[in-house]
C-alpha cells in the first residue's frame, strides 16, 4: 500500500484558546449594527430625517431645580428615589414618654379620673347639691390665719412697730444721750412684750438688768410672789405654757413713744402701745388655780361667744401705758442710764377676770368648771381703740371685738 508522508506542521492558531461565551461578547469593543440601523443610515445619507419637535431629546439637559412657594426640592437617595420621612420613630418616643409619666403619676391620674366622674355626675343631675361651704368663718382666727377678723392683721409686727421719735437735746441731756435713753426704753419694751422667751413664760433677766434698783426690786417681787395687787402681768406679757400656748412668735403692735423735759428733774419718756397675741389652749386651760381670786378690774371678755364652744385660736389684746423717768444725775443719786418706771397702767382684752398668777390668763370661752366666771358688770369697750382712756373701773367688762 502506498505510504502517506506526515503533513507539514500547521502554524499556531491565535484563536485556539478563545472561548466564545457571554463574557467574550460583552467585552467586544466594536459591535455590529443591526440591519435596521444599517438601513436607516443608508437612507439618511440620501435624505436627512425631518425634525420632530414632539419627540423628546435623547439626552436632555438637566432642568434647574425650581422652588415653589419657597419650598426646597425634596431630597432623593443615590438611586434617584425620594426619601420618605420616618414618622414612626417620633410617635413611638412620644408614646413611651406618656406611658412613663403615667406610671409615675398614678395617684394624680386617679384623682383626675374621679374628678371627671364627679363633674359628669353633676352635669347629669343638675339638682345635686353643690360642694359644702367651708366650716370656718373667714373672720374666725385659726392657726394658719391667727389675725383673721382683727385690725391687727394690718399692723406691723415685733420691734418694727416700736418707732422711736426724733431725738433732740432736752434739759441736762444732750441729743445723743436722749437718743440712747430712747433706745433703752425700746429694748425694754421688746424684752418684756415681744421676746418669744418672755411670751412663752420665762423670766426676762435682760429686761431686769435695764431697770433702776428700785424698779428692779418691785418687778422681782411681783415675779416671785404674784398677788392681785402685785402681779407681774402688769409689767410684762407672758403666758403659762400649761394654760395658753402662742401659735406664732409674731406679735402685732401699734402705739406711740414721746418724751419731754421735766425741768431740773430730768427727762420723761411716755409710751402707749397695744400688743396682740394669738394663742391656743394649753392642757390646763380653764382649770382654777389654788386660791385664785376673781375680783380684778380692768379686764374684759368677748361678746357673743358661746361658753360651750372653744375657738381654735383666741387673741389676747394688751394695752400698756408706761412712763419712764431719767433723773438728773447731778441732783439725784441714781444709776445713770437705768430705767425707772415712774407710773404705769394696763388693760387686758379677752383675759379672765381673775388675776394674780403672774401670767396673762387668756379666756378661751369654755366653761371649764365653777369658779372661773364672773358676771359682766363692767363697761363695754373696744380693745383696739388707741384713744380710749384707761380708767380704773371695777367689774368684768365686755369686748366689742377680739
Amino acid at each position: 500500500m502506498p505510504t502517506v508522508d506526515d503533513p507539514a506542521p500547521r502554524p499556531d492558531d491565535p484563536f485556539e484558546d478563545v472561548v466564545l461565551d457571554e463574557d467574550f461578547v460583552r467585552a467586544a469593543t466594536v459591535k455590529e449594527q443591526s440591519g435596521r440601523a444599517r438601513m436607516l443610515a443608508a437612507k439618511w445619507q440620501q435624505q436627512p430625517p425631518q425634525p420632530e419637535p414632539w419627540r423628546a431629546s435623547a439626552d436632555p439637559a438637566p432642568a434647574p431645580a425650581r422652588r415653589r412657594f419657597g419650598r426646597r426640592p425634596k431630597p432623593v437617595d443615590p438611586w434617584g428615589r425620594r426619601r420618605r420621612r420616618n414618622w414612626q420613630t417620633p410617635v413611638f418616643v412620644v408614646l413611651a414618654a406618656a406611658v412613663t409619666l403615667a406610671a409615675l403619676n398614678v395617684d394624680r391620674l386617679n384623682g383626675w379620673y374621679h374628678r371627671g366622674e364627679d363633674s359628669s355626675a353633676a352635669a347629669a343631675d343638675p339638682t345635686a347639691p353643690a360642694a359644702a361651704p367651708p366650716t370656718t368663718d373667714p373672720q374666725t382666727p385659726t392657726v394658719e390665719r391667727p389675725w383673721a377678723g382683727s385690725p391687727a392683721d394690718a399692723w406691723k409686727a415685733g420691734a418694727d412697730a416700736l418707732v422711736l421719735p426724733q431725738a433732740k437735746a432736752e434739759g441736762v441731756f444732750g441729743k445723743e444721750e436722749v437718743a440712747g435713753l430712747l433706745e433703752k426704753v425700746r429694748q425694754y419694751l421688746v424684752l418684756t412684750n415681744l421676746d418669744p422667751k418672755t411670751v412663752h413664760g420665762e423670766t426676762p433677766a435682760a429686761a431686769l438688768a435695764l431697770l433702776d434698783r428700785s424698779s428692779r426690786e418691785d418687778l422681782e417681787k411681783a415675779l416671785a410672789h404674784p398677788t392681785v395687787d402685785s402681779d407681774a402681768a402688769n409689767w410684762l406679757s407672758r403666758f403659762d405654757p400649761r394654760r395658753a400656748v402662742p401659735v406664732t412668735d409674731v406679735v402685732k403692735a401699734r402705739g406711740t413713744m414721746t418724751f419731754e423735759g421735766d425741768g431740773d428733774r430730768g427727762l420723761l419718756v411716755h409710751t402707749d402701745y397695744i400688743f396682740v397675741y394669738a394663742l391656743r389652749p394649753g392642757p390646763d386651760a380653764g382649770v382654777p388655780r389654788p386660791g385664785q381670786s376673781t375680783g380684778s378690774g380692768g379686764t374684759a371678755k368677748p361678746v357673743a361667744l358661746k361658753a360651750d364652744v372653744a375657738p381654735r385660736v383666741e387673741r389676747e389684746i394688751v394695752r400698756r401705758q408706761q412712763d419712764f423717768r431719767f433723773y438728773n444725775p447731778a441732783r439725784y443719786k441714781v444709776q445713770r442710764g437705768r430705767l425707772l418706771l415712774d407710773k404705769w397702767t394696763a388693760d387686758f382684752g379677752n383675759n379672765v377676770c381673775g388675776m394674780g398668777s403672774g401670767y396673762l390668763e387668756t379666756d378661751f370661752t369654755v366653761d371649764f368648771g365653777p369658779g372661773t366666771e364672773e358676771p359682766h358688770t363692767g363697761p363695754t369697750v373696744d380693745p383696739y381703740d388707741p384713744n380710749r382712756k384707761l380708767d380704773d373701773h371695777e367689774g368684768c367688762g365686755t369686748l366689742t371685738r377680739s
